[in-house]
């Protein structure tokens, strides 16, 4: 059954975009897809579906492509209170975000949080991401790249800037590729996504179709800061090797592999995706 909820409601209902290779992770994506990825003995999904747990989602979509029967055993259909839905997008080796984001057109039908596959960050940063239409935004890092955006004296997003735009002195904040949707933006967006993949636009990223909507008065986001508590986007080998060490001391759960130093850890990952079949 579909639902629609008030917009002052908290988002009960999560997508995650899982559907690519993650080649700049190889080999450890040779056998598992990205958001199994291990960062200090666990998986970037783990990490995320607790999060979502203590925040009290109800319902996961995840978009799966790459090794997805990895994925659905991990989850199955049923992870604490959160029910899990699948869909495959048969085209993830040719497509980008834009194509996943789009596959999920007729499935969600309420207000929702996007997340991406690489992320780990503090589960307290989401407390403020539970209300419709929000971006979650860091200040520029020498270690961060891609989509940055803007603001007005509102809080609110007054432009994406892609790849090495300039700002014309205007502050620069990174976006975590994390939003909460509210269902009459989301019903904007698929208007959208449905031209640009109409267009044979598949290959673009959603950043995008956002950056056109925020331009034209469409759409419009509320910043959320995740400065202050560790979050980092894994892209790479090394991008992995700083999450292990700013998530070596968090509270998780640990097996008896968290003994080991992260970057030990990272070699013995290594090594083993290295010289599995």
């Amino acid at each position: 059954m579909k639902h629609s909820y008030p917009k002052n409601e908290c988002v009960t209902t999560a997508l995650l975009l899982a559907a690519g290779i993650g080649s700049r992770l190889y080999p450890l994506t040779r056998n598992e897809p990205k958001c199994l990825t291990i960062v200090n003995a666990m998986s970037i999904l783990e990490r995320l579906i607790s999060s979502l747990n203590q925040h009290g989602f109800k319902r996961l979509v995840v978009i799966t492509g790459h090794l997805e029967n990895h994925i659905r055993d991990f989850l199955g259909n049923q992870v604490g209170n959160i029910t899990i839905d699948y869909i495959f997008s048969p085209l993830y080796k040719t497509t980008n975000n834009i194509y996943s984001l789009w596959m999920a057109r007729e499935i969600i039908n309420e207000p929702f949080l996007l997340l991406e596959s690489d992320l780990v960050f503090d589960e307290s940063l989401l407390d403020a991401m539970l209300c419709p239409d929000r971006i979650a935004v860091a200040k520029m890092q020498p270690w961060m790249n891609g989509t940055c955006v803007t603001i007005n004296q509102s809080q609110q997003v007054k432009a994406f800037l892609m790849g090495n735009t300039y700002s014309f002195g205007e502050i620069k904040y990174k976006t975590v590729n994390i939003y909460s949707i509210s269902l009459t933006s989301w019903h904007c967006i698929v208007k959208e996504l449905d031209q640009h993949i109409s267009d044979g636009k598949v290959n673009d990223y959603y950043e995008t179709v956002f950056a056109d909507m925020i331009a034209d008065g469409s759409l419009t986001f509320k910043i959320v800061s995740f400065d202050g508590k560790p979050w980092y986007e894994i892209d790479t080998i090394e991008d992995l090797a700083e999450a292990e060490k700013l998530f070596s001391s968090d509270n998780y759960t640990r097996t008896e592999s968290v003994t080991l130093s992260p970057p030990d850890f990272l070699n013995i990952q290594l090594i083993n995706a290295a010289i599995s079949p």
